[in-house]
């Protein structure tokens, strides 16, 4: 067993990954190892529609928009970057999942991957990332799932998951008039 020398954590914002760069830094504090928090983009439209009207300008526009994306998930997630785990912001383009599997490839790395439920029309027109990585890393991967409340909250309110249920509130005594 090789010992984990880096961790390498998926990060674009989502409750699921929010969940995992905690993980990740709470891991990367426990093993005083660096955290290299990676967050991939695609031009809008794809690489092909961009190679046919290359446009330097927009390639650095797009690339900073995903910085400014991975350091807002860093707010979210943990109130800023941590002050005790030396962190490596990774800014890549391409497809989310052979960027983790391309930048996790070292032997004593381990990737970090969050999870989440993916409704019918976007296990459709998008590929898991998770899957991905899973067949594809030469390091370990950890899928770390949404907390309970992160689940709860990706659904929003549901009120006829409430009916049947039935709370107990306690009754409040009448205040005395002053």
């Amino acid at each position: 067993m090789v010992a984990v020398r880096r961790i390498v954590v998926g990060v674009h914002g989502s409750l699921g990954s929010l969940q995992a760069l905690r993980w990740a830094a709470e891991e990367a504090r426990a093993r005083q190892v660096p955290l290299t928090a990676v967050i991939a983009w695609v031009p809008p439209g794809g690489d092909l529609a961009e190679r046919g009207h290359p446009s330097p300008y927009l390639r650095r526009i797009w690339n900073e928009a995903a910085r400014e994306r991975l350091m807002d998930a860093f707010e979210a997630g943990l109130g800023g970057l941590p002050a005790d785990v030396r962190v490596e912001p990774c800014v890549a383009r391409g497809e989310t999942g052979p960027v983790l599997v391309d930048i996790a490839e070292q032997p004593g790395d381990l990737l970090v991957i969050g999870t989440g439920r993916r409704a019918a029309l976007g296990r459709a027109l998008r590929k898991s990332v998770g899957r991905y990585c899973l067949a594809h890393a030469r390091c370990p991967v950890l899928a770390v799932p949404p907390s309970a409340l992160m689940d709860e909250m990706a659904h929003g309110f549901r009120p006829w998951a409430l009916r049947g249920r039935h709370v107990s509130v306690p009754d409040i005594p009448d205040m005395p008039e002053s």
